[in-house]
């Protein structure tokens, strides 16, 4: 099986996939090793390891080839970061299809200006809904296996506030994303309204000292379940 399909299988058995973050092969098998079903390639954690900050500075090869390391090393799906896509549509496009190509099991493309910044960083900039959305459209239409997953992040909490970053979420999946991801919801209030207003499945990122509120996975498991909409959150 392959690592799509692997996750999709997942995603369907299970109420939450746990990704723990991983920046190389090496911190990918011992993600493994611990008994997780996934492994998540951090973007942060991947920009850090080359000496630089989570400030977009590393190229989409870059990146690319170091999801390429983390599959060849671990056995279970990788989900990785693709930043903003690496620049417009055609750029997408292409980003997407380089991921596929090495094995990745998901991606997911945020809609922030280039160069990004960490998402629980001040001072973020995004780029207009619509422009987002032909990103999304491009991702969709890049991929050659129906498996590959596409998971839209939107940051727009921090800069537009949580209305929006829903709308952007439940735009990005009637654009044919498979799943939402509205990073740095800011109080156990947000936490439990996105899965709730979200139509479809949603990602958590839970970040040690970051802006959203640390949550005990066994809480968000259940916040995933009652939610009529958001269901199997990694």
């Amino acid at each position: 099986m392959n690592g799509a399909r692997g996750l999709r299988s997942l995603l369907r058995t299970e109420a939450m996939v746990i990704a723990p973050g991983a920046y190389d092969g090496l911190t990918a098998k011992l993600v493994a090793q611990a008994g997780f079903s996934a492994v998540y390639m951090t973007g942060a954690g991947t920009s850090v390891s080359h000496g630089y900050p989570d400030f977009g500075l590393l190229t989409m090869s870059e990146m690319v080839e170091n999801a390429a390391r983390i599959v060849r090393s671990v056995e279970v799906p990788v989900i990785a970061d693709a930043d903003t896509g690496y620049g417009n549509e055609l750029n997408v496009f292409r980003t997407v299809q380089e991921y596929e190509r090495r094995g990745v099991a998901a991606i997911h493309i945020e809609d922030q200006v280039s160069p990004k910044k960490c998402g629980h960083l001040d001072d973020k900039e995004i780029v207009p809904r619509d422009d987002y959305i032909a990103k999304i459209r491009a991702a969709v239409a890049a991929r050659r296996d129906p498996d590959f997953m596409i998971i839209a992040r939107t940051d727009a909490r921090a800069v537009a506030g949580l209305d929006e970053a829903v709308a952007r979420a439940n735009a990005s999946l009637s654009a044919g994303a498979d799943m939402a991801f509205v990073e740095a919801p800011q109080t156990m209030e947000e936490l439990e309204t996105v899965p709730r207003r979200v139509a479809g499945p949603c990602l958590l990122n839970v970040v040690r000292g970051g802006k959203t509120p640390e949550i005990d996975l066994r809480r968000a498991q259940t916040m995933a379940i009652g939610s009529p909409s958001c269901r199997g959150c990694c």
